[in-house]
């Protein structure tokens, strides 16, 4: 029992370490790289290959293909990656995760480097004040707390000798036999959908084989369900996504599993001779103090892990496009679906700079929204806009209402995550325009608000005073087009002080404006108080459209 609860605790111990090792070493890669990681997987539209080498690199980058599959989501949501695209990217991944397989084969004394790992990480991380460094003490330190998992977890599978019942669990795991196999695979495409790490599979494969409590052969079956139970993260980033979310996430779906039924009938024949033949002393076992190990078993399963990804990549590269479509018929996608936040789940392993790219896709939607919101409102105040118009404004100005919302709540669970400084800082930036951009739609109600109220007492503006009306809104127009087109990544360098000279004379304009209307209030016009208050609010409306532009410009500007 006590062998038991141990076995237990440092086993599952080690695992958790495991888990937040890998956690903590891509959050620190990724603050790391920051926006240049996003750069770089921009790459994949350029070529084919280039896509292949981008998803390989990036993974290499942050130890994580599920944060490299979810980025290629993130971006298929976004439009900059298109499906085929995206697939090139999840290919090159897919052979990028390997890497994690060759660290672990060949460190040395996991102990002793996982002490030294978080000792120097530690020291970067808790006395460094330059947030790079920082970053690299974080990754440091994951990196250690990997080593150190795998030390536990490895300590852990002793006591398992002296259970006959659970060594016979894991010899039955067979894999030169039909059935074996499938157990194989099902059993660890199960364990790496629920923990979502197809390296912690590797690692726990790796470790039973080098006790001798699994065969090599079954060991390194795994490979086929880890490959499939990994694509459960880009479901989960997807579930409540867009159509072409979804189809990102079939795609790595059925391009894992296709791979496996290739493969898995040249598995024993053709598979296993050929990884082995590189490693000739795989099978040579270790006898200390009565415990007999396979320390060289690790690297031939590095080798088969990669060999599988590299066959099924040489196998369905040619066929992407066709790939693609076939997907794109499964999930049909509308074509006048608008990407959108919800197409990314936040609790997913989404990274800081896709979340502020989601985001963006959303302030690009309030600019334009609020530029046609601005064009309806013309309409209004000269009497085209029928009810249909105005019905939509209304309309309009509450969606603008539910994605400033949305759009808070997203980043405010993303950004509680680690992020370099720049992406916090572009995150703040976008919250601040969501804010200022609904705050122009909430004018565009007023003014719509305020007309029909002045039309339902039977009463329109005179001629004079609807062209004082119009001028103002032309020239607010022509301010907001000017600082919309501002609004764009990356940010582009403008003069400042050119938009605050022009918003000042918006303002002047706005002011003598206001003054002459409280003019025409005189005794031949007994009406003439309740139209020109009614103005006077719209002048105020775009008054304060006036200053929220401003505020946008400032905002890009840099300033607080």
């Amino acid at each position: 029992m006590n062998d038991a609860v141990s076995m237990f605790l440092m086993v599952g111990g080690g695992l958790g370490m495991f888990l937040l090792g890998m956690k903590h070493l891509s959050e620190g890669l990724q603050a790391i790289s920051g926006s240049g990681l996003r750069k770089f997987m921009s790459l994949a539209t350029t070529h084919r290959l280039a896509g292949v080498g981008t998803g390989l690199v990036s993974t290499v980058i942050v130890q994580s293909s599920s944060i490299i599959t979810v980025m290629a989501v993130g971006f298929v949501s976004s439009g900059l990656l298109n499906l085929t695209q995206a697939i090139n990217v999840i290919i090159g991944s897919n052979i990028g995760t390997t890497a994690t397989a060759w660290l672990i084969a060949f460190a040395p004394d996991v102990k002793m480097l996982g002490l030294f790992a978080v000792l120097l990480g530690a020291g970067f991380y808790f006395f460094m004040r330059r947030e790079r460094v920082r970053d690299t003490g974080l990754a440091l330190m994951g990196l250690g707390f990997i080593f150190m998992g795998l030390y536990w977890m490895k300590e852990g599978m002793e006591p398992v000798r002296s259970m006959p019942a659970v060594v016979e669990t894991f010899r039955s795991l067979d894999a030169t036999s039909a059935w074996g196999l499938f157990k194989c695979v099902l059993v660890s495409f199960v364990f790496t959908a629920v923990v979502q790490s197809s390296a912690a599979t590797t690692a726990i494969a790796m470790t039973l084989a080098q006790q001798g409590l699994l065969s090599f052969e079954a060991a390194a079956a795994t490979v086929f369900g880890m490959n499939i139970g990994t694509t459960a993260t880009a479901w989960l980033a997807a579930f409540n996504g867009s159509a072409l979310a979804r189809q990102t996430a079939l795609a790595h779906t059925l391009f894992n599993v296709a791979g496996t039924i290739v493969i898995i009938p040249f598995f024993v024949p053709v598979i296993l001779p050929f990884a082995t033949s590189f490693f000739p002393n795989y099978a040579d076992a270790v006898v200390a103090n009565g415990v007999t190990t396979y320390p060289n078993v690790a690297a031939p399963m590095a080798a088969i892990h990669t060999l599988f990804n590299l066959i099924t990549t040489a196998c369905i590269l040619p066929f992407v496009t066709p790939f693609a479509r076939l997907v794109a018929r499964i999930i049909p996608a509308d074509a006048a679906e608008k990407p959108h936040l919800s197409s990314l789940n936040a609790s997913a392993h989404i990274a800081p700079v896709i979340a502020c790219d989601q985001a963006l896709l959303e302030v690009d939607f309030m600019k334009e929204s609020d530029l046609e919101l601005l064009t309806g409102v013309r309409k209004v105040l000269t009497g085209e806009a029928d009810q249909k118009l105005e019905d939509h404004i209304a309309h309009r100005e509450d969606v603008l209402d539910n994605v400033q919302r949305e759009v808070t709540e997203f980043l405010g669970k993303i950004m509680v995550k680690r992020v370099p400084v720049e992406v916090a800082e572009r995150a703040r930036r976008l919250l601040r325009l969501t804010d200022e951009l609904e705050s122009v739609s909430d004018e565009a109600a007023t003014v719509l608000k305020v007309t029909r109220r002045l039309r339902k007492g039977g009463q329109d503006f005179s001629e004079s005073s609807l062209g004082v009306l119009l001028d103002v809104h032309d020239r607010t127009v022509t301010f907001a087009e000017w600082i919309s087109s501002l609004v764009k990544s990356p940010r582009q360098a403008f003069d400042l002080a050119a938009v605050q000279a022009e918003s000042k004379a918006l303002h002047e304009l706005v002011r003598t404006s206001r003054q002459r209307q409280l003019n025409r209030v005189g005794p031949n016009d007994p009406n003439s108080p309740i139209r020109v208050l009614v103005e006077l609010d719209i002048l105020n409306a775009y008054e304060r459209i006036r200053a929220y532009y401003l505020n946008i410009a400032e905002t890009l500007a840099g300033g607080k």
